[in-house]
């Protein structure tokens, strides 16, 4: 007898058929930086991205990693921004302590302070941190000039 009776009907599941060479692919470093800035997207899936370029998972850790290591380059626009977090414990005048409530911080970057409050907009603080970078790569900074004016 009969035991088991395949209905040809259903969806079995997909076969991926692959023809021509089969060797290894290269792939360009712009091409690597795009695809982990993808993989770094708030919401992203490591595994959704990689399936989508064709990719291992595996492949694109290896890539990810790469890129914490320096090794890799992000599209600056994308690249996700890691920076040494230092800690002090200072004496706080009246003045300062009022402005630096709980949830706040302050970053120091390029000579300059910029106060966060919490609930701030992450893309505006980006942009504003990104911005004093500039000015200072630029070569612009320190007491602005006679006026007020600062000359950048």
């Amino acid at each position: 007898m009969v035991d088991h009776i395949v209905d040809a009907s259903e969806r079995r599941g997909g076969v991926d058929i692959r023809v021509g060479v089969g060797r290894r692919r290269r792939w360009r470093a712009e091409d690597k930086g795009r695809i982990v800035a993808e993989s770094y997207a708030p919401g992203a899936v490591v595994s959704e991205v990689a399936r989508r370029h064709d990719i291992t998972p595996q492949h694109l850790f290896a890539w990810r990693k790469a890129a914490r290591a320096g090794r890799l380059t992000l599209p600056a626009e994308e690249a996700p921004m890691f920076v040494p977090v230092v800690t002090t414990i200072r004496e706080v005048g009246a003045a300062e302590a009022a402005t630096n409530g709980p949830g706040s911080i302050v970053i120091e970057i390029a000579g300059a302070r910029v106060r966060a409050q919490r609930g701030v907009d992450l893309g505006w603080l980006r942009d504003v941190l990104r911005a004093v970078k500039a000015r200072h790569d630029r070569g612009c900074g320190g007491p602005a000039g006679a006026g007020g004016q600062q000359t950048c």
